[in-house]
């Protein structure tokens, strides 16, 4: 009993609002089924790691003095020494690609990488917030919705909000039905968002869906050399996925692989969320430059394609812009109802669907050109 009492005591507020976070996360993902296999764990976690004398963190020992605790031991072997969970998780979401869509229609690739713009107009405006350029760029890194990148860029450049960074990323990346439709339609109008597209697909050979991934994997290796084990993790799912010969390994990838990482990257990014390192004014404001990010993001994807329409015969409804963030396939999705609400004959999926999984390679490439080059300005 005074054991308990001990730890009962030991309590402090902080915990106890990490407690709250912990179970906000909780309810998010059961009642409202948001990322419901990484929320759950983190949202546990967060609960977990507050817990006085759990042992989870670090664990006396009379012998030897200190030893790690399990969290801290998964983390410290499979994020800070490696980014191994991060990067393992790319193979599963490659092997969930299909990059038919995007390869039909090339065009799609240009907003994949306009919806990138966010990100670094994010990083600029986290400088003036008075974050430094390593936390600016962690943080801009929300706004690509790709939640494994934004934890593993934040891990390789040491950010002191890798939590905070973590979970602002994977709450907006469930909140793209409620968030996306509010930003598109801020900077469209009903007779933009009713605008029909023809889908005319061309013939996309198995030989070049087993080509491509190769080759973004040896483009980017030139383009920006850090991204390699971000972009070649990712192609290589997707070659598991298109080469046709084994099919049980692109399953095991796409279920097995990718649940299990999923759940143990949600507990182990918890190491982060301790109540001294979360419960700080910054972490509000980081969840706001988040949110900018975010939206910015799919504004601009938009306003680039009104741009582009310009100077193409061929219009695009400009909402497939905003299909150009890396949350695959919500965002698609999301483009798709918005246009059967301006015009119930105005189906957008496949278009949108190429623009996103545009946005999965391009949010990679992004973090990727950050981890380039970032050091070298960091000196």
């Amino acid at each position: 009993m005074d054991f308990i009492l001990e730890g009962i005591l030991a309590v402090t507020w902080k915990q106890c609002i990490m407690y709250l976070v912990g179970a906000l996360l909780i309810w998010l993902a059961i009642k409202k089924e948001y990322e419901p296999s990484l929320l759950l764990p983190m949202g546990f976690g967060a609960i977990l790691v507050n817990l006085p004398f759990s042992g989870v963190l670090n664990q006396p020992n009379e012998v030897i003095g200190e030893v790690p605790g399990i969290i801290q031991w998964l983390f410290e072997t499979t994020i800070e020494a490696s980014e191994a969970l991060p990067l393992h998780l790319f193979i599963g979401i490659g092997a969930m690609i299909d990059f038919g869509p995007l390869l039909s229609n090339p065009k799609m690739f240009l907003f994949g990488a306009a919806a990138q713009a966010g990100i670094f107009l994010t990083m600029i405006i986290a400088v003036i917030f008075g974050f430094g350029l390593k936390d600016a760029a962690s943080i801009g890194m929300i706004g690509a919705a790709d939640g494994p990148t934004a934890i593993l860029v934040s891990q390789v450049l040491k950010s002191d909000y890798a939590g905070q960074i973590a979970v602002a990323a994977y709450s907006y990346m469930a909140l793209v039905p409620i968030i996306q439709p509010a930003a598109i339609k801020m900077v469209t109008t009903k007779k933009e968002r009713a605008m029909k597209m023809e889908y005319n697909p061309k013939n996309v050979t198995k030989t070049m869906r087993i080509l491509f991934p190769i080759i973004v994997t040896v483009i980017a290796g030139f383009v920006a050399p850090a991204s390699v084990s971000l972009v070649g993790f990712l192609m290589f799912g997707n070659l598991i996925r298109e080469c046709g010969v084994l099919k049980t390994l692109s399953d095991t990838a796409q279920n097995v692989l990718a649940n299990l990482v999923t759940l143990i990257l949600g507990l182990t990014i918890s190491f982060s969320m301790t109540a001294e390192e979360f419960v700080r004014k910054e972490t509000l404001v980081i969840i706001l430059l988040g949110l900018i990010a975010f939206v910015l993001d799919s504004m601009v994807g938009v306003l680039f394609a009104k741009v582009l329409n310009i100077f193409c015969k061929n219009k695009v409804n400009p909402m497939v812009g905003a299909a150009g963030i890396s949350a695959f396939p919500m965002s698609a999705r999301v483009i798709q109802k918005m246009g059967l609400e301006a015009d119930n004959q105005n189906h957008l999926l496949m278009h949108a669907v190429g623009a996103n999984v545009s946005g999965q390679i391009a949010s990679v490439l992004a973090g990727g050109v950050i981890l380039n080059v970032l050091p070298t300005m960091l000196g």
